[in-house]
């Protein structure tokens, strides 16, 4: 299934999210790692502190094990609505962002 989703990224953990998505941390983590990490280099920020993205589940919750093991460390605000498929989301990239912070020290 795919859904929009929609979360408040919090600013005191761009450094060790961005770390985590580069690091292999996150991307390796099974069985959602890769889709994780593609999912944040989507990511658009459609308002101060707002991220959108579009990402496939197949969880009875949506985003359960994503929520569970990263996205409740470094996001807040989560929502998800079911969609038919990706579309487009107007807005800065997210990953760029993160690469231009001074919060990720790069």
């Amino acid at each position: 299934m795919i859904y929009k989703v929609r979360a408040r990224y919090l600013d005191g953990k761009l450094n060790e999210f961005y770390e985590k998505l580069t690091d292999g941390t996150i991307g390796n983590q099974l069985p959602d790692g890769e889709e994780i990490v593609a999912s944040m280099q989507s990511a658009r920020i459609t308002e101060p502190g707002i991220i959108e993205w579009f990402e496939t589940c197949y969880c009875d919750t949506p985003l359960k094990h994503e929520r569970e093991t990263v996205y409740d460390y470094f996001l807040s605000e989560i929502s998800t609505e079911l969609v038919a498929e990706h579309g487009e989301i107007e807005g800065e990239s997210f990953w760029s962002f993160l690469l231009a912070s001074p919060a990720t020290n790069h």
